[in-house]
């Protein structure tokens, strides 16, 4: 078996890494044993100051589930992400039932600073429903 991780390259891995922590039900990635912080693991390594947001990660709580990687890259965001993440935040759940979950995980996001792309209503049998969110530096996701 083969571990995954998800990359994403950001402007501000902290930021970012903050937002889909709240959006996954993940966690920061805890410093290393040892350091009460990840500022004081930095300092320790002799890292810059400058150079403390260049990264950060997110892993699952219960530690099932892939980590997340955010890394600080120069240039912004300009066209659409050819592979995104899909939220299943209405797994089994249709219809009205189904958008109505949807939605109210749509309001909670934007309230962290997500926005709204568009919504895809139901079309069974192919198509269950969905809305396209971007995350607070624009990437899209999908919450399913």
């Amino acid at each position: 078996m083969r571990e995954i991780q998800v990359t994403f390259d950001c402007a501000d891995p902290a930021a970012i890494a903050a937002f889909w922590a709240e959006v996954l039900g993940y966690q920061v990635q805890p410093p290393p044993d040892g350091f009460d912080s990840w500022e004081a693991a930095l300092e320790a390594f002799g890292v810059p100051a400058d150079q403390w947001n260049s990264r950060s990660a997110i892993v699952p709580v219960d530690g099932d589930g892939p980590r997340v990687f955010f890394q600080r890259v120069p240039e912004g965001k300009t066209i659409k992400n050819r592979v995104h993440l899909d939220v299943r935040a209405a797994p089994g759940l249709t219809g009205d039932e189904r958008m109505e979950t949807l939605e109210s995980e749509a309001a909670r996001l934007e309230a962290l600073g997500a926005s709204r792309a568009y919504r895809v209503e139901p079309a069974p049998p192919m198509e269950a429903g969905f809305i396209t969110m971007h995350d607070p530096e624009g990437n899209e996701f999908c919450l399913d």
